[in-house]
């Protein structure tokens, strides 16, 4: 990790000493060509440290210069055109007349855009004179001639189907077909480079299409280039929520962390709140001292998981309340009413696995996540939710309803890319930030190399908001909306004693008038989340009340008298 003189930060400009940053200039498992400018001994490891850049009240936007520039990229040279002549050549031999039209080469893959030839039917007719009278040759054969009876182009599923043809003729690992591109009247075939480039975030944000998106709303994302090299970017607040999914080693986590290094370059704390949901511990870790958290943790364990999201809930029936006091609909109009006492944040909640949270708590979780999803929009709240395991039970129905925009990253079968974006495609992706981009506004998915942005950078990135000079400018954290959340879901811990739960009599006695019992029996009955009744269910096992666990079966019932035994529970 970089070293930082946090007396530097906290200096007036002009008193400022040049500190310089180690930069390494090669990142690990990305492969990229071209060699950056040569320089000599330390120099080309050190650059000098910016300054911010004004935002009013005290606050200072980290400057870009944090991020490292792209090196001057090169591709492996390749013969595009001989490749172009391949699939001409190889479409050709199964009967199907084509032409490439156009040679499109980005960062991973290159499209070579087919315009589809003519199919000719014809048919043999004798040839006659003027006067209608049949001709023969010197033999006394007549002559024939062929005519044109119809001529149509070539259907486009003659194309689609010599996919793997086509991958073997060219000795490519896999090929997708985009049949046609969108706007366009080719068939797009896309053969992956040999050589993979790297799209560095900060090439992203420097460009137009960053710039527009940031100016409608402060939650541009950066999302990378297309097949042609041009840099893509879309605006969160219109999504209104994103939906990741992907393999491990797909590029989901480089990804999110891509997507919230944009979020810290252009929005202070008073702008925008983090609410960071992290099962597994250490994917989000980097980000757990920044001053734009909500709370003040990062919540990691999976049993406030349901109380955090009724917080959140709670925040948005707040903010409603102050929309209806002020007669505004939205946050932007809230913000910019003479009425409104104080502006109001843009709140983005980031969840780094699903499919835990749905394995502990599935009916509580779904159910938290789709009206967050239904409601909270208009509130500027706004979810990012990723998953490895893109199953139906996972991502259910209802939860695809309410995500319309998403990404998928490369997956194991056709199967999971159609329950993510509805369509197949996503089994074909290489890895490593390859990825189909699904808008809400657009019918197929876009494919995408992803912005890369490396921990050196996040680093640079969160020594700068956790400088001691906006230590007092930080606003206060919302621990007493969660802690009210995590207490009315009963997602707190509690005693394992079985006469500190008042509830465990209502259980007893619910068992007794079953033959089965399960957690979500209790739920239902009781009216309470998943831990509790999971603990419950634990409580009624020790006592010898239900039969143990049997696959995710319900518990059966072995002692049903409650009546006559439940003074000993008392």
């Amino acid at each position: 990790m970089p070293q930082f003189d946090e007396d530097w930060l906290d200096s007036e400009p002009e008193e400022r000493p040049v500190p310089v940053v180690e930069t390494p200039l090669e990142e690990e498992d990305i492969v990229v060509t071209g060699e950056p400018e040569e320089e000599e001994g330390l120099e080309a490891y050190q650059r000098p440290l910016p300054m911010g850049r004004p935002a009013g009240r005290g606050w200072e936007l980290p400057p870009l210069d944090l991020l490292t520039e792209a090196a001057e990229v090169e591709l492996r040279p390749v013969d595009n055109e001989a490749r172009a002549q391949l699939i001409v050549e190889t479409l050709g031999s199964f009967g199907v007349d084509t032409r490439v039209a156009s040679i499109n080469q980005g960062p991973t893959v290159t499209q070579f855009g087919v315009e589809p030839g003519w199919e000719t039917k014809t048919r043999t007719v004798a040839v006659r004179d003027d006067k209608g009278r049949q001709v023969y040759d010197r033999d006394g054969r007549p002559q024939m001639r062929s005519e044109v009876v119809s001529r149509t182009r070539v259907r486009v599923n003659r194309i689609t189907n010599l996919a793997n043809d086509l991958a073997l003729a060219l000795a490519a690992p896999t090929i997708r077909i985009e049949a046609p591109v969108p706007g366009k009247p080719v068939v797009g075939i896309e053969v992956p480079n040999t050589t993979t480039s790297l799209v560095a975030i900060r090439s992203v944000i420097e460009s137009t299409a960053f710039n527009k998106a940031n100016s409608r709303s402060k939650l541009a994302i950066a999302l990378g280039k297309g097949v042609s090299g041009e840099p893509v970017a879309a605006d969160l607040a219109k999504m209104p929520h994103l939906l990741i999914a992907g393999a491990t080693g797909s590029g989901k986590s480089v990804c999110i962390n891509s997507i919230i290094a944009g979020f810290l370059l252009h929005n202070t704390p008073e702008e925008l709140r983090l609410v960071l949901i992290d099962p597994k511990r250490v994917e989000l870790a980097n980000f757990g001292s920044i001053p734009h958290l909500a709370f003040s943790k990062i919540i990691t364990d999976t049993e406030e998981v349901v109380g955090t999201l009724q917080a959140i809930i709670h925040e948005m029936d707040s903010r409603y309340r102050r929309f209806a006091s002020v007669g505004v609909r939205n946050l932007e109009a809230y913000n910019k009413s003479p009425h409104a006492t104080h502006t109001l944040p843009y709140w983005v909640v980031v969840i780094d696995e699903l499919a835990d949270l749905m394995m502990a708590a599935p009916y509580e979780v779904e159910r938290q996540i789709c009206r967050l999803a239904q409601l909270a929009r208009a509130t500027g709240i706004h979810l990012i939710i990723a998953t490895q395991r893109p199953s139906v039970d996972v991502v259910t129905g209802l939860i695809k309803a309410n995500f319309p925009t998403r990404i998928a990253f490369a997956v194991s079968s056709q199967v999971d890319s159609r329950t993510i974006i509805d369509g197949a495609g996503a089994e074909k992706l290489l890895g490593r930030g390859d990825m189909l981009f699904m808008p809400t506004d657009a019918s197929k998915p876009k494919r995408l190399q992803g912005s890369f942005v490396s921990d050196q950078e996040l680093d640079r990135i969160v020594v700068w908001w956790t400088s001691d000079r906006f230590r007092h400018l930080v606003p206060d954290k919302m621990d007493h909306l969660l802690d009210e959340g995590i207490e009315q879901t009963d997602g707190a811990p509690v005693a394992a004693a079985e006469e500190e739960d008042p509830l465990y009599e209502a259980a007893r006695e619910l068992a007794g008038q079953h033959s089965r019992v399960s957690t979500s029996l209790l739920q239902r009955r009781l009216h309470i989340g998943y831990p509790r009744a999971a603990r419950l269910i634990d409580m009624l096992e020790e006592n010898g009340v239900v039969g143990g666990s049997e696959s995710g079966q319900s518990r059966e019932v072995l002692d049903a008298s409650w009546e006559e035994d439940g003074d000993r529970f008392e």
